[in-house]
């Protein structure tokens, strides 16, 4: 890639205009914005009609950090730690200044706010199993995100699952945190440091559950940790979840294994209680000691319990 020292501006892409690779000379037709951040924008667009994510920018070397973490999530077999990474090339523009980019998959689906919003805060726990297995994969790999806000994540729809669009903020473990978001950042509650470790990213990822419960935020008072304490009990109504929020804030918990773990475990007896409370309904209603219905609504609640486990963790 290009660096020129002289002073580039930073970089507008309009509705309709093609982006041309300087090397590879692919085209990319731009749809529209995504959304911008201190490292640069990113924009849908299409190529080969396929949509597709396209980031771009005036600091070559950040671009190509951030092309070298998603080089390193696709090498983790068996997981998708994030857009998959498709081309990365310089872009010409009008004004004479070349500008780094990288394409990466396009991911559709939703906000976590939308998506909770119309489906209910029971599918936190579901949402946050796989996510927590993913953020576990991550650690393993050295790194930590760093900057994990709801803006960078969103719910997929086939399958659905949490998963996160921006890898800006990824640091490796031991370095000090520069990217980062007040509200979600451990130091700002003075709950820990700014150092780059798992601990780091669990506290974010609490916040981002505090944030769906309260989507406007909220300021930390004079008493930090003593809000959060105060805000978790008040909103958050399924106790487990609760406890692993006041675990997290306290770093009681300091691997993302774990918390998947924790929820996984209330995940699979909240099933077991649904299934009992249905078999008992049924059994109640029919005539017959055994009904053959019954038992093979048993074996397939098993089934699907043991499906989901071997889908998402083996």
């Amino acid at each position: 890639m290009i660096t020129q020292t002289s002073k580039k501006p930073d970089i507008h892409l309009r509705k309709g205009q093609i982006v041309k690779g300087k090397w590879h000379r692919n085209h990319y037709h731009v749809v529209k914005k995504l959304g911008s951040g201190a490292i640069g924008a990113v924009y849908l667009c299409v190529h080969e009609n396929r949509q597709v994510a396209l980031k771009i920018s005036k600091q070559s070397a950040s671009v190509s950090s951030e092309v070298n973490v998603l080089k390193s999530f696709q090498a983790v077999q068996g997981y998708h730690l994030g857009p998959s990474l498709m081309d990365v090339d310089d872009y010409q523009a009008q004004n004479g200044f070349n500008y780094s980019f990288y394409v990466m998959e396009y991911i559709s689906g939703e906000s976590l706010h939308d998506f909770i919003r119309r489906n209910g805060h029971e599918w936190l726990v579901s949402l946050l199993i796989k996510f927590a297995n993913d953020l576990h994969v991550l650690h393993q790999q050295g790194y930590v995100f760093g900057d994990l806000k709801i803006e960078n994540l969103i719910v997929s729809r086939k399958p659905v699952q949490l998963r996160w669009v921006d890898v800006g903020g990824t640091t490796l473990q031991g370095r000090s945190i520069k990217e980062y978001t007040e509200f979600y950042d451990r130091a700002y509650w003075q709950c820990g440091s700014r150092k780059a470790d798992p601990g780091y990213d669990l506290f974010a990822l609490a916040m981002v559950i505090l944030r769906v419960y309260y989507p406007n935020g909220f300021t930390r008072g004079n008493n930090p940790k003593k809000t959060l304490q105060q805000k978790i009990n008040r909103a958050v109504t399924i106790e487990p979840l609760k406890k692993l929020l006041l675990m997290l804030i306290n770093n009681s918990v300091n691997d993302a294994e774990q918390v998947k773990d924790f929820l996984l475990t209330y995940f699979i007896h909240q099933k077991s209680k649904k299934n009992k409370r249905r078999y008992n309904q049924q059994a109640k209603s029919s005539h017959e000691a055994f009904h053959p219905f019954l038992e093979v609504s048993s074996i397939l609640t098993i089934g699907g319990v043991c499906y989901l486990y071997v889908t998402f963790f083996m």
